[in-house]
């Protein structure tokens, strides 16, 4: 969704939740609070208002995202849809960044936290096989 006028802006936890780098608007709204999110080099409140053009960088579980505004959006979309708001310009990582990440310990499950659940299983199954 492009705006009207040239200066149009979205909210910037708006538009994390309509690219898809988080899951929900409260997780948007969170990791801009604390400080996860960066808007041309700026950390960003929830409320900054961003526009076609603009770079933001991103903490999320998977690591450090660049990206740069290429269109407005204001609700979730699929992933396809959602892959064209945004132009991704994060650096591949490094060899030795991709080493540690597949020799790195499992997650920690605490006793008594319950029965994992499907996506736990994948996760340590995926680990085990390497």
């Amino acid at each position: 969704m492009s705006g009207n006028a040239p200066d149009a802006g979205v909210r910037v936890d708006r538009w994390l939740l309509a690219a898809r780098v988080y899951k929900t608007r409260p997780m948007c709204a969170e990791a801009c609070a604390g400080g996860k999110v960066e808007v041309n080099g700026n950390t960003a409140a929830a409320h900054k208002v961003v526009r076609v053009g603009d770079r933001i960088a991103a903490t999320t579980v998977a690591g450090r995202r660049q990206l740069v505004v290429k269109e407005l959006g204001l609700r979730r979309l699929s992933a396809p849809a959602a892959r064209e708001l945004y132009e991704d310009v994060t650096p591949p990582p490094s060899p030795e960044e991709i080493e540690r990440r597949r020799h790195a310990p499992p997650e920690f499950r605490d006793a008594g936290s319950g029965r994992p659940t499907k996506r736990d299983r994948r996760d340590m199954q995926r680990l085990r096989r390497g």
